[in-house]
């Protein structure tokens, strides 16, 4: 599953009083809610209850605090912040090391799963596994951390400790071609809110905007399983709503 939030101005108020739309999303669901950006609207929303699933995401940290839930960081936004290092420390090659590695290696999850492959075969990574890690282990020997505890530490620094200490959360797509190595379907999924707010601007109230939602969920789910969303509408007005099938089990 994949989880992301985005800003939006819901009701009537300051320009910069805003909400928080959250989207819980798979190839086949999608689910809003608006709340905040606190960890109390992370825990009104489904992630409490996604014992056993994956949670692909960026590094915010609310994403990382419920039980039974195992992580795939979003490579998209690692990405965007190697390129960001890459700026920050233009004579140092290991943000372009470690954007290759990383790339061969999404590249080397594709294969698999367009080949019906349930996990990318560990003979087919071997070198840019190397690459990876090496051009970490140079990137952490050339950005020291700030003296002191409290010190703030470069952002290129909390980016390097994560590659690291997270390589499980960074890499497990290469466990099972089921996990996206990004969360790319929830920002497809919130991409109409933000469209929304540029051509309308706000919504008129919170519950409003929890309406709308609501309906675009139902509309989005039933798109996904190749449904028209205005029949979908049509039947649930009708008293005769669509509902998505039940996952297989085994």
């Amino acid at each position: 599953m994949c989880g992301d939030e985005t800003p939006v101005r819901a009701g009537p108020g300051p320009a910069w009083r805003k909400k928080y739309l959250h989207v819980a999303c798979t190839a086949l669901l999608t689910c809003y809610f608006l709340g905040d950006r606190t960890l109390a609207s992370f825990k009104d929303f489904v992630y409490p209850a996604l014992h056993g699933t994956v949670l692909v995401h960026d590094r915010y940290q609310h994403y990382d605090r419920f039980d039974g839930v195992s992580h795939q960081l979003c490579c998209a936004h690692l990405l965007r912040d190697l390129e960001d290092a890459a700026q920050a420390w233009p004579e140092a090659t290991w943000p372009a090391q470690v954007t290759s590695a990383l790339r061969a290696l999404i590249h080397a999850a594709n294969l698999a799963r367009g080949q019906g492959l349930a996990h990318v075969p560990a003979q087919t990574i071997t070198g840019p596994l190397a690459q990876f890690r090496d051009g970490i282990t140079a990137g952490l020997d050339q950005i020291q951390r700030t003296p002191g505890a409290r010190r703030k530490q470069p952002p290129a620094r909390h980016l390097l400790e994560t590659l690291r200490d997270r390589e499980d959360d960074v890499l497990r797509f290469l466990t099972s071609t089921a996990i996206p190595a990004t969360s790319n379907q929830a920002e497809r999924d919130l991409r109409p809110a933000k469209t929304q707010q540029k051509i309308s601007g706000r919504l008129r109230s919170e519950q409003a905007t929890r309406d709308r939602y609501a309906i675009r969920g139902y509309a989005s789910t039933a798109r996904k399983h190749g449904h028209s969303p205005l029949t979908a509408i049509r039947d649930a007005l009708a008293g005769t709503p669509w509902i998505p099938p039940a996952p297989a089990t085994t």
